[in-house]
């Protein structure tokens, strides 16, 4: 096993990813993996350029948050990076297909191959699985202000609350340069396919395809939008003929109003941006054989 730096999200999951760090390092063999407690972004992504630097691989303990985080040093650097997920969402590992458990964490660390996955990138920042803004987003930020609510149900109860008062927008993409305008709820460029803890909001998505998948929500009734979520979380949402994906390698998006814009779970940047592919930019490590 190569040497392992984990980067620990101490809030990740209320706690649980400080549980999943101590059963990795008693899982491990002894000195194998070292444990780094982050206390902000900024400072997830310096532990991850040191340890880069030495050559250790990089073990994301936490959620997307963390993962996309540390993913831009690992990218610059050429590094590894591992998972071990912690977090409430853990979509793009969702996408990958990586284990939870923290023995099956332990038997990745040990046994694993290198996969390479595409990422996005977008004002020199890196992301993993979508850049989205409307109701998305607004809901993004009623569950990262913890609303009090169980964490099994903190995203659909988010993305409902959000669908009540949230007015449709104007959106204008440019997909490889070509137009496209549209009115609607919600726009995600997706590299991975899942975003809000397992729904599989663009299910025609694939982390190593070299483009980009883009889709608009549009505008429509609010309660056909809420008594359709079940159809977000298996993929199906795709049947309605009003619901449209294009793809491409870059993605030019503007908003008729401000709207917050996220990225794996966080808050990202403002419209108007770019958005781009980077085929094959980042190594992962993923179960031999998964």
């Amino acid at each position: 096993m190569e040497p392992v730096t984990a980067v620990v999200n101490p809030a990740a999951g209320r706690g649980a990813a400080l549980v999943v760090a101590r059963r990795l390092v008693e899982a491990l063999p002894a000195g194998g993996v070292e444990v780094a407690q982050t206390r902000d972004p900024a400072h997830a992504r310096e532990i991850a350029e040191q340890a880069c630097a030495q050559g250790r691989t990089v073990l994301a303990v936490g959620g997307d948050g963390l993962a996309g985080c540390v993913a831009g040093p690992v990218v610059a650097a050429g590094g590894v990076l591992a998972m071990a997920p912690a977090g409430r969402g853990n979509d793009f590992a969702r996408q990958l297909g990586l284990p939870t458990d923290p023995a099956a964490v332990a038997e990745v660390l040990l046994t694993g191959r290198i996969r390479h996955v595409d990422v996005l990138e977008s004002g020199g920042r890196v992301v993993l699985g979508s850049v989205y803004a409307g109701v998305d987003s607004a809901a993004n930020a009623i569950a990262n202000a913890r609303p009090g609510v169980p964490g099994a149900l903190v995203y659909p109860y988010s993305a409902v609350r959000a669908l009540l008062t949230f007015r449709p927008a104007g959106f204008r993409l440019g997909v490889d340069g070509e137009e496209w305008s549209a009115r609607g709820y919600s726009v995600v460029v997706a590299n991975s396919g899942f975003y809000g803890a397992g729904m599989h909001i663009v299910p025609t998505a694939e982390v190593d395809d070299g483009l980009l998948d883009v889709l608009v929500i549009p505008d429509s009734s609010r309660w056909t939008l809420i008594a359709s979520m079940r159809e977000v979380y298996s993929g199906t949402h795709l049947r309605r003929p009003d619901v449209r994906v294009r793809r491409g390698r870059e993605v030019e998006l503007s908003i008729d109003r401000p709207l917050p814009v996220y990225a794996d779970g966080e808050p990202f940047a403002d419209a108007p941006l770019r958005v781009r592919v980077r085929p094959g930019a980042l190594r992962v490590l993923v179960p031999r054989g998964g």
